[in-house]
């Protein structure tokens, strides 16, 4: 009784948790999407064994085609997604994330094949058929191994990506636990296939550690706040908050070189009026590319169609500053608007400082108050 309502609170906690992260504006993300799939597909991974516990298939046969389709095939393909999409997109862009699928669609596919016939008894396959359904589910096996062990493996790899060193850390127990389950899941799986054993009390036991690491998940992801340290949620605060100029330009790759024209025809015409100055101003109000903590000249100059040296002419003209502390004044902005929203309460200084892209503490607080004459504390007890 206390096990199958334990697992029923899970079931019901990661739906709950799945649908606070894709709606709530504070954790709704590309990244944190994936997140919300893996605790829909753990949770009906979960549902799925209070059912065969209480005998529903039994009394709803039909309910075989759900419980048939291995839901555990997307755990680590949504985890993997929830990680390279908190990555730099250098590094996403070049993982074909549409092959993390393969495996939940071929099983799938094979799967309702067979209930077709077993459970639903809409045809008969053909005994002549049988050797290759015989051969079609040792690939399938093959595909579970694939996308259970070496996914997550691979997985491992990328999280190096990850700037924040705490968001490292927290990810890292994610994937670890996770990568525990599915392989007892896995080992226990293919001992009763090939052995033919029983293994009821191994799966409930991972069932009740699934239900752990919901309860976990919830914790540290909601409570701590942890699912909301991403770029894309206050990247949306930011837009709603700081975007005060709004310029209605299109921002597109400007192939023509400045070096045709001499230097004194550029000289009078950077001023705040310069067509490059305001596409710079929409990357930084609108876009917030300033939150790219390896923003540099050249990456600017080339979503501006210019040389990097003319760059730093068009805002030191029109700024009198270099383009370091134009850029680190946006940044500053930033993190005052967050200080500010009780949103980001829960957030230390540091963690709104690396997330409007300061690469450190030394130049986030040396920044700051140079902007603004005040430590980030000094600043946040004056608006108190």
């Amino acid at each position: 009784m206390i096990y199958t309502t334990l697992l029923n609170i899970a079931v019901f906690q990661g739906i709950i948790l799945g649908l606070v992260i894709l709606k709530s504006s504070l954790f709704n993300s590309k990244s944190n999407k994936y997140l919300a799939f893996l605790l829909f597909a753990l949770s009906i991974v979960l549902l799925n064994h209070v059912f065969e516990i209480h005998g529903v298939f039994e009394t709803y046969p039909l309910l075989r085609f759900l419980d048939n389709i291995d839901w555990i095939f997307l755990l680590p393909a949504f985890l993997f997604l929830f990680i390279i999409n908190r990555i730099d997109d250098d590094v996403k862009n070049k993982q074909k994330t549409y092959l993390c699928y393969i495996p939940f669609v071929y099983n799938s596919i094979l799967n309702t094949i067979i209930c077709l016939d077993v459970v639903a008894g809409i045809y008969k396959i053909p005994d002549s058929y049988m050797s290759l359904i015989n051969i079609l589910q040792i690939i399938q096996l093959l595909m579970a191994v694939i996308i259970v062990v070496f996914l997550p493996f691979y997985s491992y790899f990328m999280i190096r990506h990850l700037k924040n060193s705490q968001e490292k850390k927290w990810v890292i127990t994610l994937l670890t636990i996770l990568y525990l389950l599915l392989i007892v899941w896995l080992t226990t799986y293919l001992v009763e296939l090939f052995f033919q054993s029983d293994i009821s009390s191994v799966m409930s036991i991972v069932a009740i550690a699934a239900t752990f690491f919901i309860h976990w998940t919830a914790y540290i992801g909601i409570y701590k706040y942890k699912l909301a340290k991403n770029k894309e949620a206050i990247y949306q605060f930011l837009n709603n908050d700081l975007a005060t100029l709004t310029v209605h330009l299109p921002i597109t790759e400007n192939n023509t070189t400045e070096e045709t024209i001499s230097t004194e025809e550029y000289r009078e015409s950077i001023t705040v009026d310069n067509i490059y100055f305001q596409k710079l101003e929409i990357l930084c109000r609108e876009h917030h590319i300033y939150t790219d903590s390896t923003l540099n000249r050249e990456r600017v100059a080339e979503k501006l169609g210019i040389s990097a040296g003319y760059v730093s002419q068009i805002v030191n003209a029109v700024t009198g500053d270099n383009f370091a502390h134009y850029i680190n004044q946006y940044r500053v902005e930033a993190v005052k608007e967050m200080i500010s929203n009780p949103e980001f309460e829960n957030y230390t200084l540091l963690t709104m400082g690396l997330e409007a892209g300061f690469t450190s503490k030394t130049t986030f607080y040396n920044s700051f108050k140079k902007v603004t004459g005040q430590t980030p504390n000094e600043y946040k007890n004056t608006i108190k």
